[in-house]
């Protein structure tokens, strides 16, 4: 089968070689998956580079996020098992952890299911407690992560203001529904939340970023209110002041969805209930942006880490990329 190998850390464009390799084989509780779809995530890049928090040995197949077939034709959605990645045409995944794709939503769009929108998920209501009425605060919110958080605030019925960068992004966000965009290359992000709140701020915020951004977020959230911590995507990470906390009484929530795997799985089950109910409906739909073939997954991981992509790329091995 074909797959893109990482054999030295590097950045994605350079260390990613599509070679032709052994189908895996599938270990104790584990099945074998048709790589029907493969979503392209940050950690993909941060997996290449050898800076992600798990360091499969080399050489590995990247992609962590998939739609896949399994053997009696069901489609799931699955995180495959390291090093048998997603980019690739077969990849490994844990039996007990795959789930059912949703049949409102296609191959691309189910594969992009997963990670983002159960952490926007657990972040806005499991952690942050979002309730309608209240406003949200999403940073990079024409992104993969950011763009699901939007739809996922919408439709609780919160007002959500996404922070982008530059006119394009500012319009993906205006289509994903938030009710206010500021660009922070042409808008002082202060300054804008405080005239759209009436100098209030807002309630919840969640980021994805981290360095200025948090920053931000601090001088913005409300009286009770509260900062998501998902990620740290614009590569430097913040050390909160505890005594601004204090003083303005918010709260600060750390969130690290692949925890609740291991701590929680029945919530990362009812969560898949709650997501596809809310596709079944049209509440929330991956924006898928780009499908891309296989050959052309390391070029697009790239420009995933690079940030100039918006929603999410999806990789489609064989003749599937142009439906």
């Amino acid at each position: 089968m074909q797959a893109w190998q990482v054999h030295e850390n590097g950045e994605p464009s350079e260390v990613m070689r599509l070679q032709e390799v052994d189908r895996p084989r599938p270990g104790d509780g584990q099945i074998l998956l048709t790589v029907r779809a493969a979503n392209i995530n940050f950690p993909d890049a941060l997996l290449c580079r050898g800076q992600y928090q798990v360091r499969p040995p080399l050489p590995f197949t990247p992609g962590v996020e998939i739609c896949g077939e399994t053997e009696d034709g069901r489609r799931v959605i699955a995180n495959p098992v390291l090093p048998f990645g997603g980019f690739a045409e077969y990849a490994v995944a844990d039996a007990a952890a795959v789930l059912p794709a949703p049949d409102a939503l296609d191959d691309a769009e189910a594969a992009a299911l997963h990670i983002g929108y159960q952490t926007g998920w657990f972040g806005l209501h499991r952690r942050a407690g979002l309730e309608a009425g209240e406003t949200l605060l999403v940073h990079a919110a024409a992104g993969g992560v950011g763009s699901a958080a939007v739809q996922l605030g919408k439709a609780v019925g919160a007002t959500v203001i996404g922070v982008v960068g530059g006119a394009g992004k500012a319009a993906v966000a205006r289509e994903l529904g938030c009710d206010v965009v500021i660009d922070r290359h042409a808008q002082d992000v202060v300054a804008a939340v405080k005239e759209a709140t009436g100098g209030r701020g807002v309630d919840v915020v969640y980021d994805p970023v981290g360095g200025d951004a948090y920053t931000q977020s601090t001088k913005v959230v409300a009286f009770e209110g509260r900062i998501v911590v998902v990620g740290f995507a614009g590569g430097s990470i913040p050390s909160p002041a505890l005594n601004h906390a204090l003083v303005k009484n918010y709260s600060i929530l750390g969130l690290h969805w692949g925890l609740y795997n291991t701590k929680n799985p029945k919530l990362v089950q009812h969560c898949h209930e709650q997501l596809t109910a809310l596709a079944a409906r049209g509440a929330i739909k991956p924006l898928v942006s780009e499908r891309v073939p296989l050959s052309g997954a390391a070029a697009a991981v790239q420009r995933v880490a690079d940030g100039v992509t918006t929603g999410r790329v999806a990789v489609v091995p064989g003749n599937r990329a142009s439906a």
